[in-house]
């Protein structure tokens, strides 16, 4: 999904801690009930994001991956570009839409993460990727059943995701910025938040094993996003 509207707003010193503006989706992307994306191009975070994956995943030669709640495609296009065989998946028409149109050497896929994978997508991937997805998902451990339907036997599942922790909420908190951060008003927006301890245990909750935890933009404490890799148990 990868937030095409978050910025960093919020400032503790010299570190600037990320919230999230509250967009309004189209009126005809809300009668379709979706996340509305307005264009193919990278999202703010994709120069956090992309330079730490490509480090974790490795050389992508010979190696198919699946991008679990794809958007627009831009991400999974430039890893596409390192040597995937990637395809992507989203239940937003104008995600889709948009991948299609400009990034149209990948394949792409509607389908709702919340529902099993059709036949042709199951046991194909040797990495299940979802980043930025699983805090938009009501039905958050339905991601790792979507991972276990898509991956070989010892694939790896990727997920990244807005870090909380105690230092960072508490920094949100005194700088008044909760209401910001929290964006109720955001439809399709955050409903789930993270610490690297509750991600972990939805993890291990669900038959995997967490082999690396990485924090990503700013210093740790203040940390943009948080990257896990896991295996099947």
């Amino acid at each position: 999904m990868n937030d095409p509207n978050e910025s960093q707003m919020v400032h503790d010193g010299a570190e600037s801690l990320s919230v999230v503006h509250t967009p309004r989706p189209s009126d005809e992307a809300a009668e379709r009930n979706e996340y509305a994306w307005s264009g193919s191009g990278h999202a703010h975070n994709h120069g956090v994001l992309l330079p730490a994956l490509v480090s974790i995943l490795g050389p992508g030669q010979g190696r198919t991956l699946i991008d679990l709640g794809c958007g627009n495609g831009s991400l999974t296009s430039a890893l596409s570009a390192q040597g995937f065989a990637a395809v992507g998946v989203d239940f937003a028409s104008s995600g889709i839409t948009h991948a299609r149109a400009g990034h149209g050497t990948v394949t792409f896929h509607e389908h709702d993460l919340q529902a099993p994978l059709p036949s042709n997508l199951r046991a194909r991937f040797d990495v299940a990727l979802a980043a930025e997805v699983i805090e938009h998902m009501f039905l958050p451990r339905e991601l790792f059943r979507r991972a276990d339907e898509a991956l070989l036997p010892g694939g790896s599942l990727v997920i990244t995701t807005p870090y909380h922790g105690w230092a960072k909420n508490l920094a949100l908190a005194v700088t008044n910025k909760l209401d910001a951060h929290w964006s109720p008003g955001w439809d399709y927006g955050h409903i789930k938040f993270f610490s690297i301890r509750t991600l972990t245990q939805m993890a291990t909750e669900c038959g995997y094993r967490v082999t690396a935890v990485s924090r990503v933009g700013r210093i740790p404490p203040f940390a943009m996003s948080m990257i896990i890799t896991a295996t099947r148990v």
